[in-house]
């Protein structure tokens, strides 16, 4: 009987395995691959473990810096050597650097790299910026065979600036299982425990409560906009992870809160799995970020027919034609936030216009589908290129 490919999938965090990973590890799954993912612990790596998949618990720090990453490289290394992978596959920026230098060190015969969002930015400083790029080039060139890029301006950087050879790189975009969120309607029920009055106009974002989210720009144009439009609640989903470097968001929003007396207008759902029916509630969803790479809740957003306001950045304005399936604004402009919002809440048409826009957008552009398809390309490629190499 003809020996299984095993294949690694390494992420920092449980929460990148389950809510990112998992349409990747079951389609591999089907086509016949044995897959194994590697994260830190907690609640969904276990749950995952109880479900049947093979969850190999290997704790990574997400600072940039930390002590703690000689330990991880380490125990990677060890994992990987035991194991004997055919295929190692990393994903977010600290897991990426650790996990490919590891599976190279072990003889991984195949290293496959997944920018979700390149750390470096238009934004940061240019001293930065450079670092990081030599970094990624460093880490390209020498520890992996192939590249994709969620963000066609991320598939554009990396052959400018040569963290990629155009025959070792593809962009596969992002997406999600469309059809989840194509008949959800509001529920009046969900509502009322979210304490949303029936009349309220519901402002929605869906992330990590950090500051590179946006969420103090946000409370400073919801300031604004109960201002213009009284009734409006904004329905925040999310909360920070342990594992988070920017702690100290939740007690600058809590500040904010007050000073600006808005405790009485923002409504904290925390975690939540039913993120069809809570986007159903949204009369536009917001993601004011500074940082992104290819930001699934927009997408997700625009598969539930709702319009988007976002910030003119990489990945978001990739998602967002501006005028068409929502709006995009200045990073770090919560007046302009605000007049956008305002603008879509005061017009039910262009809203309604909008959302359908998106939805058609997503349908076309973001179905999941399409990116396991593109990915699993690339990996009979390879696959196919290795045992050719090795004679089998």
């Amino acid at each position: 009987m003809e020996r299984k490919i095993k294949v690694l999938q390494v992420a920092a965090v449980d929460v990148t395995v389950k809510y990112l990973l998992l349409p990747l590890i079951d389609r591999l799954i089907e086509e016949g691959y044995e897959v194994h993912a590697s994260c830190s612990d907690g609640p969904r790596a276990r749950e995952l473990i109880a479900r049947g998949y093979r969850i190999h618990r290997v704790p990574i720090a997400r600072r940039i810096i930390s002590l703690s990453h000689l330990g991880a490289l380490r125990q990677l290394y060890r994992f990987m050597r035991r194991e004997r992978f055919d295929i190692v596959h990393v994903h977010t920026p600290v897991a990426a650097v650790l996990g490919r230098i590891a599976a190279r060190l072990a003889g991984v015969p195949i290293v496959i790299y997944t920018a979700h969002g390149f750390y470096f930015h238009e934004n940061m400083h240019p001293w930065q910026r450079r670092l990081l790029i030599w970094i990624e080039r460093c880490l390209g060139r020498v520890f992996t065979d192939w590249t994709f890029t969620q963000s066609r301006e991320d598939y554009e950087t990396a052959l400018r600036e040569g963290i990629a050879r155009d025959s070792q790189i593809t962009w596969i975009g992002n997406g999600t299982d469309t059809q989840r969120f194509l008949k959800t309607q509001s529920d009046s029920t969900l509502r009322a425990a979210l304490r949303l009055g029936e009349k309220d106009r519901v402002v929605g974002f869906i992330g990590r409560l950090v500051r590179e989210k946006g969420m103090e720009d946000l409370l400073l144009a919801m300031k604004e906009i109960v201002q213009e439009i009284p009734n409006t609640k904004l329905l925040v989903v999310g909360d920070t992870l342990d594992s988070d470097r920017d702690r100290a968001a939740k007690e600058r929003i809590r500040v904010l809160l007050r000073k600006h007396d808005l405790t009485g207008v923002v409504r904290f759902a925390g975690h939540r799995e039913d993120i069809p029916e809570v986007l159903a509630l949204m009369d536009v969803f917001v993601l004011p970020s500074y940082r992104e790479g290819m930001p699934r809740s927009i997408i997700e957003a625009m598969a539930a027919g709702k319009p988007v306001v976002a910030t003119d950045i990489r990945g978001c304005r990739e998602e967002v034609v501006h005028g068409i399936t929502g709006l995009l604004v200045p990073v770090r402009d919560p007046q302009a936030l605000a007049d956008a919002i305002i603008m879509i809440l005061r017009d039910p048409e262009l809203a309604q216009r909008m959302g359908q826009a998106g939805r058609a957008r997503a349908i076309a552009e973001f179905d999941e589908r399409l990116v396991l398809e593109r990915q699993m390309q690339v990996y009979t490629r390879l696959v196919t290129a290795a045992i050719h190499r090795e004679g089998r």
